[in-house]
């Protein structure tokens, strides 16, 4: 006889998620910097600040979004599933650190590299947690959805893979670009046509 997996009520892992990506998003703009003039100059000077931040929240904004709107299709949570969650946080945790790195440092390769394994890693820790919804969830919506999303993702992640290689070679912002351009052009778009 085949064990049951351990069940959650969705409803509590939604609330951690909301909660985490709440607090993650909000210690990003906690970490900007503070002009060294207070003038359109010293905010001008700090334009990479800016752009940093706002690539890190929409993306983690657009993350919640995509993870919100196929919640009404889940009847059932796993264990896999809080672990997948868990992971994904985690590595979501690491995004203020990683901002600050590429907001102070735009242009230096390594660092946008160390941003770009951290995008990737919360991308498949994202798909994850979905394969292990599509598990527990035998509906055909969830397994649409799903399909759906990995014929996009491929692009996103080859994308941001592109840019990965682009920072560590030739052109240093090239992963800060790579998901801004994703975020623009794949997963925001992606959001309207649902």
């Amino acid at each position: 006889m085949k064990k049951q997996p351990q069940i959650m009520e969705k409803e509590r892992l939604g609330a951690f998620i909301d909660a985490v990506l709440a607090i993650v998003m909000t210690i990003l703009v906690l970490e900007l910097e503070k002009p060294k003039t207070f003038d359109l100059q010293g905010l001008w000077e700090l334009r990479t600040n800016f752009l940093a931040y706002g690539i890190s929240f929409f993306w983690l904004g657009a993350m919640w979004a995509n993870i919100h709107s196929s919640s009404h299709l889940i009847k059932k949570v796993s264990q896999k599933t809080v672990w997948a969650t868990i992971i994904m946080l985690f590595f979501s945790s690491l995004f203020p650190y990683t901002t600050q790195l590429i907001a102070t440092h735009f242009d230096n390769g390594s660092m946008q590299a160390f941003y770009g394994v951290i995008v990737l890693l919360i991308s498949f820790s994202v798909l994850w947690y979905y394969r292990t919804l599509d598990e527990v969830n035998d509906i055909a919506e969830m397994h649409e959805l799903r399909r759906g999303r990995k014929r996009w993702i491929r692009w996103d992640i080859g994308i941001k893979m592109l840019g990965l290689i682009l920072s560590l070679t030739i052109f240093p912002a090239g992963v800060g670009l790579s998901v801004l351009v994703t975020l623009l052009f794949i997963v925001i778009p992606r959001q309207f046509k649902v």
